[in-house]
């Protein structure tokens, strides 16, 4: 029994869509703008419900018992749009350390999609930089679990103890 029809009828719809993109940069544009708007919404719903009061789940943490490298990163980027840095550190430092450079190369990324309609920013980056990146998350999320001083300071929010909030 056969799920998905993948005939050449859809698969030349998928590509006039395709070749509409390639061909419009207003298309590309609207794209973009429908996904800054949604971007921004999501930040709205961000910033007015904390997370916790609408939870959701680290499956890898509900599975484990284990934080992940992303292990707090709601609740920091909630600090971030009220603009409480220091308690953001607190919930996640990788995500407060990376997240400038996310977002640079989301909008990078973008801006080059909308103005050409290709990829020229993927080539640039170097392929060891993200396998240092990788690397240096995968050693971050192994030593968050370390349930000793000073590791426990990785854990979200365990750098409460040290940054003192008024």
């Amino acid at each position: 029994m056969m799920f998905f029809n993948f005939s050449s009828a859809s698969a030349t719809g998928w590509e006039r869509i395709s070749q509409a993109f390639r061909r419009s940069r207003t298309l590309r544009a609207g794209l973009a703008a429908v996904l800054l708007a949604a971007a921004a919404a999501g930040a709205v719903f961000l910033y007015a419900h904390q997370p916790g009061t609408i939870p959701l789940p680290c499956f890898f943490h509900m599975f484990t018992g284990l934080y992940c490298p992303g292990c707090g990163s709601g609740r920091a980027c909630y600090y971030l749009l009220h603009g409480q840095v220091r308690k953001a550190f607190a919930a996640n430092p990788a995500m407060v350390i990376l997240l400038p450079l996310i977002a640079l190369y989301l909008t990078a990324r973008m801006a080059d999609w909308v103005m050409t309609g290709g990829n020229h920013i993927d080539r640039k980056i170097s392929v060891k930089l993200l396998l240092w990146i990788l690397s240096v998350l995968l050693i971050y999320g192994v030593l968050r679990n370390i349930p000793v001083f000073p590791f426990t300071l990785l854990a979200p929010g365990g750098m409460e103890q040290l940054i003192h909030f008024n």
